[in-house]
């Protein structure tokens, strides 16, 4: 016997699973001015400051129950949009990351090199609260960051000058390049437990700060601007 197939049948059973998944046109792609609008407003309105906080508090109260009840603790921290705020090079860029070139933080471009250079990047407070109960608990302070060798005077300097006092700044080596910072950050943390210290907990906004190991605990910070494998 014949199978009579009903056409209407394929298009309704279509309809049913775009009603199921919301089936619409697709969305606009946002213009720049608009996510640049956005980013803007999620920085300046305090939408990003608190849930910046929300996360260092969860890494506090990590830190402060466990470095009592561990050999030589330690914690590490990335330094840029995590230790050290580029939010004033960055913004004059209209929230665009220009690695290279002079920075004219007036009108712009203001390239992130020549910023870092100036050594005069603000802390974030949240973070340096952190480092400051670290410091108080004998808990080592490291940071691990992407910043190149050339910046170490700049970036140590920068640090002090903002209240932190770390054990150790470490920063890319030089002539080495890295296809994610994964592949440099965490054999540096290695390194680390390697000479007996207990990291409690690494910190960063980017992912590829804290892949790989080696930390008891990660704590993802929020990052609207830009993303780093």
């Amino acid at each position: 016997m014949s199978r009579v197939v009903d056409s209407r049948a394929g298009w309704i059973a279509a309809a049913a699973i775009c009603v199921a998944s919301a089936c619409a046109a697709p969305r606009a792609v946002p213009t720049i001015f608009d996510t640049q609008a956005r980013i803007e407003r999620y920085i300046s309105g305090g939408e990003y400051d608190a849930a910046f906080r929300t996360v260092v508090a969860r890494a506090d109260a990590y830190m402060v129950q466990r470095a009592p009840h561990v050999t030589r603790p330690a914690i590490v921290l990335d330094i840029d949009e995590t230790s050290l705020s580029n939010w004033p090079a960055y913004r004059v860029n209209g929230w665009a990351r220009i690695t290279a070139g002079p920075c004219d933080l007036e009108h712009g471009p203001c390239g992130l090199r020549a910023w870092q250079a100036m050594g005069t990047s603000r802390a974030l407070p949240a973070t340096l609260e952190l480092a400051k109960r670290a410091e108080a608990m004998k808990v080592a302070l490291f940071f691990i960051t992407g910043r190149p060798p050339e910046l170490r005077e700049a970036t140590e300097r920068n640090l002090r000058q903002e209240g932190y006092q770390p054990q150790g700044v470490i920063l890319l080596p030089a002539s080495v390049t890295f296809k994610s910072a994964v592949d440099f950050k965490a054999p540096e943390r290695r390194k680390l437990t390697e000479l007996g210290y207990t990291i409690l907990l690494t910190m960063g906004d980017q992912d590829s700060d804290l892949l790989g190991g080696y930390a008891e605990r990660t704590f993802k910070l929020p990052n609207p601007v830009y993303f780093l494998p």
